[in-house]
């Protein structure tokens, strides 16, 4: 016959087994926290990502930009005509950065994405204007982006009836209190009817090789490293440009293939059209894989997990796709926010198969972009085999 149990003795091993317990959970919390601060770089992701999009979401993200750069081809010098451009530039959407001598120079200003708004005076402006009969003023917008171009295009057509009435006097002063004495023509060009698709779509070619080109080499090299093959590379007689360009090639084949399929279906689903080169177009854009395979590879090198690899190539992509004019208009940012966007790789892709898909730009209007984005390549190219590890740590 087995021994009374004394009272209370189930209670306490319920409690000796609930703090074994929460010593246990104490005691792996604690190796979590040491590892974790060993971990720098997923610890510094953890800190920056927040701070980032806080940042950038709260004073970067304008969606009513305003200074938006425009050329005026002025063939009228009277006073009614330097009114209108002082009264262009109060509204405070215009900024006047070129001056062009004739309609073809304004064309190719707003071909090249130079300026966003092309404004043409015509001749003998102020002496039709004093006869009653309502001269127009042509306002080209570059619409390919109808979120950067709606506001402007607002306050410009709001500017009324009473812009001269300091400049009409004597007989001619019942023109500035009655309709509007001059009329506004605006040629939307690239995108008239204002569809979103336009611009989204030739930009998702660009977000999603971002995002694939530069997972794909990250986690490359880190992948050796961990599966432990990169030993039978480093004992090979094989330099580190060549490991690079032998890893690289393959994802450069695989970036062919999705641009060749994204251009497909953005003509058969969503019918946007390609007013320029294509050959151009596909050399471009495999120059921007490029670019953004040395990137990856360059985070392959540094990174010693996988984990630590994608939290790079998003901590690269984050910023991409905020600051360089995708979701929102680029020249609404603030100056130090586009001076970040002018260096990533994405800014001036999406700038280059807009160009060629929208307005039908060739390389001389897109040189500026080009030069940038091979810069950029040769850069990243260089600094991953710099940065590449003949020996494992």
């Amino acid at each position: 016959m087995s021994a009374p149990v004394p009272p209370g003795t189930g209670d306490r091993r319920r409690t000796r087994g609930i703090r074994a317990a929460l010593g246990r959970i104490g005691a792996i919390f604690v190796k979590e926290l040491i590892q974790l601060r060993r971990d720098r770089i997923t610890f510094a992701m953890m800190a920056f990502i927040p701070l980032a999009q806080l940042l950038l979401f709260g004073y970067a993200i304008n969606t009513n930009p305003r200074d938006l750069p425009t050329a005026v081809f002025v063939r009228d010098d009277s006073i009614f005509a330097r009114t209108f451009l002082t009264a262009l530039r109060n509204t405070d959407y215009f900024e006047i950065t070129a001056v062009a001598r004739s309609e073809a120079e304004l064309d190719a200003l707003i071909v090249s994405g130079a300026v966003q708004f092309g404004v043409e005076i015509p001749a003998g402006f102020g002496r039709d204007l004093i006869r009653g009969e309502r001269p127009a003023i042509l306002v080209v917008a570059d619409a390919s982006d109808p979120t950067a171009t709606g506001g402007a295009v607002a306050a410009l057509e709001g500017l009324g009836a009473s812009l001269f009435a300091r400049e009409l006097t004597g007989p001619a002063a019942k023109l500035a209190a009655g309709e509007q004495p001059y009329e506004i023509r605006v040629h939307r060009r690239y995108n008239p009817g204002g569809e979103t698709r336009l611009n989204i779509v030739p930009g998702l070619m660009g977000t999603i090789l971002t995002l694939t080109m530069l997972i794909f080499t990250a986690l490359s090299i880190t992948r050796e490293i961990e599966r432990g093959t990169m030993e039978n590379l480093l004992v090979m007689p094989v330099r580190p440009v060549e490991i690079m360009i032998g890893k690289i090639l393959p994802y450069l084949a695989v970036g062919a293939g999705q641009t060749a399929l994204i251009l497909v279906f953005a003509r058969l689903l969503f019918a946007v059209p390609i007013e320029g080169s294509l050959a151009l177009l596909l050399a471009l854009t495999m120059l921007f894989v490029l670019a953004n395979l040395a990137v990856g590879y360059t985070f392959s090198t540094i990174a010693d997990t996988q984990l630590q690899a994608m939290q790079m190539s998003f901590f690269f992509f984050l910023p991409n796709i905020l600051l360089s004019g995708f979701m929102f208009p680029f020249r609404g940012m603030p100056a130090w926010a586009q001076y970040v966007g002018e260096v990533l790789p994405l800014t001036h892709y999406l700038r280059i198969v807009r160009g060629i898909m929208l307005k039908g730009a060739g390389l001389g209007d897109l040189r500026t972009d080009v030069v940038a984005l091979a810069a950029f390549t040769l850069a990243a190219m260089a600094l991953a085999v710099a940065r590449f590890r003949q020996t494992l740590d």
